[in-house]
């Protein structure tokens, strides 16, 4: 059985990382805003981004979009998971001991009416 204290240690823990996640959030969308009104030449009037491909634009935001999305799914997806696969585990355990508990019974059974 599990303690009060490790189950505080772990609802801990899951707050932290949802607060790293939702600071990942947040510079992602100040970083990202401001190097696209630099792109758009805000800043420079166009002087140096003005020679720059369309694409160029975008590699930050895809890229590290896919960083945000993956660190996303580790700390909201995987509580989920972990919960499916404990219940999982647990139902499993159930079942193996129920058959073991049935071959005992049918054993005894065998032994008894000697077969």
């Amino acid at each position: 059985m599990e303690s009060d204290q490790e189950k505080f240690e772990r609802a801990k823990k899951q707050v932290e990382e949802e607060k790293g996640w939702y600071t990942h959030l947040f510079i992602y969308i100040v970083i990202n805003t401001l190097l696209q009104l630099f792109y758009g030449g805000v800043f420079d009037d166009g002087s140096i981004t003005g020679h720059m491909p369309w694409w160029v634009h975008l590699t930050t935001p895809f890229f590290w979009g896919i960083g945000l999305l993956g660190h996303w799914i580790k700390v909201f997806k995987g509580v989920r998971f972990k919960k499916f696969y404990k219940t999982w585990e647990d139902r499993k355990i159930k079942e193996f001991m129920e058959e073991e508990e049935e071959e005992f019974a049918q054993r005894t059974r065998n032994r008894r009416t000697g077969k």
